[in-house]
């Protein structure tokens, strides 16, 4: 990963368990369910952001890399690795 992409990720990451810990407290102060889910939801929008950038670092880094090396093998495998990850994201 790219240390500017680290960077952004871990801070985006610090930002997101503090809402884990805000949603802790909003389950255990028996807050009103629907702001506990509407908090569910930022959260997941924010992780969702975070993979997205992890992503276009991978490709950006990772892929592009494979694709320069002129390694059919290595570029096989990272694109089967990015198909894999797309799989995953629709479920």
């Amino acid at each position: 990963m790219q240390a500017e992409t680290k960077a952004a990720v871990l801070k985006r990451l610090a930002r997101v368990a503090g809402q884990v810990a805000g949603l802790s407290r909003m389950v255990e102060g028996d807050r009103y369910c629907i702001d506990v889910v509407t908090q569910i939801s930022a959260v997941r929008a924010a992780l969702k952001r975070i993979q997205d950038d992890v992503l276009a670092d991978h490709v950006a880094h990772c892929v592009e890399g494979a694709i320069r090396s002129g390694d059919a093998r290595e570029q096989r495998q990272k694109v089967a690795e990015l198909m894999d990850v797309f799989a995953r994201a629709e479920r």
